[in-house]
């Protein structure tokens, strides 16, 4: 047998422990060959699609590939580490330091051009499908057909080669056999007692508490201030969280003998401690990527909703023509029989309706002031309710949209009284968080008799409202842009094409931040893969000596499912409870609630690191159990 073949032999009979490296290795090459695809389509080369999609395309492909870099780089760490005794009985049947780190050259190399090959085999087959996924999310008017990407094959298969080669060539060079003796006892060195400082362990929990309270308490424009001082805080309190203050914990619990000798625990605790302190970095490595993860798609996804929330909210008629103050009744009405005849056109069914809104002076400013009755005809044509207002009192109603509205009047408004022809006033008593009538700003409603007592109003616009019936949203899309094409957007506003043009627009950064997301927390399940198959085999052993001892294979099973749930659960929920923190600061400063949008993000990748636990535990179970039984 020639070196060469007992190079691929020793990855051939290791596949179990080089698998997840292998198989996550090939999802970011098809990651990234995905980006190659979209990069290299031809839609992108005449002209009609827009070259902002394209520059975020390549701007994600390099994220992916930097990431790649490192990813790989610790994972074959972690091999290393894992084969210390391998190297020691390699050295002892005469294999010199040089042999080995070819040997380790090669091997990588071997995983790496199979799992280039593989990643872009794989992005093939889903090519069609991942271009359909994009053409829908990315808003675009063109068919991304299927095409044969042949450049986008070259440059991943160069470009992963290289990195391969790279980080080939560098763990080859860095590695270090040590000695002999040091190898051949490398899993049955003592490492002592784990030891944890009180001082450290305490400053854990005051930088993570402060981190937090500073991140909750803030709002508006100090959440950007403040929001570099607690990333560094709760970065630092999270290393000694996991390196102090868990080990404290471990050790405190071992010390209550009520706890310790409880059933299985003494076994699960034993070398708990040992597991936090050895895996201290790679948890601190997940739940940092993680979290990185988790709020950069939760905020992407909040802030989409945010948006079009509030262009909505500012919006809730399909169309809506404002008369200009200087322009001629011909021509107006010139540009209401268009508009009504594009609706014919597109066979649009719905209801219209014509508001003039009047403005009064007020502290220097102007405020809309609207009859009851007003109110409620349009109330009546969304659909929403009604209000019933007496004599004596004004109702606020609140901004539209706080996003196309940052300076509120709300406040003032309930504040400040409405007066009344003969210098009386009506004080508002309550506030409405409704969007009826076609205003940005926050306005009063008074009841019919007040209305005619005002005085004469500073300005009024008329402004004709279209509220069309649901399912026509396509129809609505292609009229709202033939309207803009000839009458413009400054006197006509149709929501439903506004938000697809901003989808057009967002459309893209949603989905390149949900791809590197995606890539990012599939690598942080692959670390603790990666750290939990590195002790496989000291766990046989151990599992191996307390089977004789009288361990039940139940009580294996319960051992294990602890073992396991801990090492998987620990860094995601620190990584949780750090996404669930920042997102609520996003809130805090947009002063909108993300809770809906929190709990979608975070709930979806709890359930896929559940699936991903699940998995896993399976097979490492089986492991064990044939080991020991």
């Amino acid at each position: 047998m020639t070196f060469r073949q007992f190079a691929i032999n020793n990855v051939i009979r290791n596949k179990r422990l080089y698998a997840a490296y292998f198989l996550s290795s090939l999802f970011t090459v098809m990651v990234f060959f995905t980006f190659a695809i979209f990069a290299f389509h031809p839609a992108f080369f005449d002209g009609s699609i827009r070259g902002e999609i394209l520059y975020g395309m390549t701007i994600a492909g390099g994220v992916i590939y930097v990431f790649s870099f490192f990813f790989v780089l610790y994972s074959m760490s972690s091999f290393l580490q894992s084969r210390k005794k391998e190297f020691g009985l390699l050295m002892m049947q005469g294999m010199s330091t040089r042999q080995i780190r070819l040997m380790v050259f090669m091997e990588n190399m071997l995983i790496g051009f199979f799992a280039t090959l593989g990643g872009i085999l794989f992005g093939l087959v889903f090519a069609k499908a991942i271009l359909l996924f994009a053409e829908n999310v990315l808003i675009i008017d063109e068919s991304l057909h299927f095409y044969f990407p042949l450049m986008a094959i070259i440059v991943t298969f160069v470009s992963f080669i290289i990195l391969f080669l790279f980080i080939s060539l560098f763990v080859s060079f860095i590695l270090r056999t040590r000695k002999l003796v040091d190898l051949i006892k490398a899993d049955k060195q003592s490492k002592g007692e784990p030891k944890a400082s009180i001082a450290l362990a305490i400053i854990a929990v005051v930088l993570l508490a402060s981190g937090y309270a500073t991140a909750l308490y803030v709002k508006g424009p100090l959440v950007v201030m403040a929001m570099l001082p607690v990333i560094v805080v709760v970065v630092i309190g999270t290393y000694l969280l996991f390196t102090q203050l868990s080990v404290y914990v471990i050790r405190q619990l071992k010390e209550r003998k009520g706890v310790f000798w409880r059933k299985t625990n003494m076994v699960l605790f034993s070398d708990l401690s040992f597991r936090m302190k050895d895996n201290a970095r790679t948890f601190f490595m997940v739940a940092i990527i993680s979290t990185v993860a988790f709020s950069a798609i939760g905020s992407l996804y909040g802030f989409q909703s945010f948006f079009m929330r509030g262009i909505d909210e500012a919006n809730p008629f399909s169309f809506e023509y404002t008369s200009s103050a200087d322009a001629k009744e011909e021509d107006m009405q010139k540009e209401v029989r268009f508009i009504e005849k594009a609706l014919d056109k597109h066979e649009i069914k719905g209801d219209s309706s014509v508001i003039d809104k009047t403005y009064f002076s007020q502290n220097d400013g102007e405020v809309m002031i609207t009859s009851e009755t007003s109110y409620n005809r349009f109330a009546d044509l969304l659909g929403e309710n009604r209000v019933r207002i007496d004599d004596d009192e004004a109702v606020v109603i609140t901004d539209s949209s706080k996003v196309m509205a940052p300076g509120s009047k709300v406040d003032r408004l309930m504040d400040s009284p409405v007066k009344l022809r003969d210098g009386t006033t009506i004080k508002p008593d309550r506030m409405l968080d409704e969007h009826v009538l076609p205003e940005m700003y926050s306005y009063y409603v008074i009841s019919d008799t007040m209305y005619e007592k005002l005085p004469e109003p500073a300005s009024v616009e008329t402004t004709r409202v279209w509220a069309a019936d649901e399912g026509q949203e396509d129809a609505l899309v292609q009229a709202g842009e033939e309207i803009f094409d000839v009458i413009g957007g400054y006197n006509f506003a149709a929501i439903d094409y506004t938000i697809y043009q901003v989808n057009k627009v967002y459309g893209p950064i949603l989905f390149i931040g949900l791809f590197i997301g995606i890539v990012f927390f599939v690598s942080a399940g692959s670390f603790l893969y990666f750290r939990l198959y590195t002790d496989l085999n000291q766990d046989k052993e151990k599992f191996r000596m307390i089977a004789k001892m009288g361990l039940t294979n139940k009580e294996l099973k319960k051992v294990i499912n602890r073992q396991t749930a801990l090492l998987f659960f620990a860094p995601i929920v620190v990584a949780l409870v750090h996404g669930a923190v920042a997102l609520t600061a996003l809130s805090h400063m947009f002063d909108y609630t993300l809770i809906n949008e929190s709990a979608m993000v975070l709930g979806t990748f709890t359930v896929i690191q559940i699936i991903y636990f699940l998995i896993v535990r399976h097979f490492y179970t089986k492991q064990i159990r044939r080991a020991v039984y």
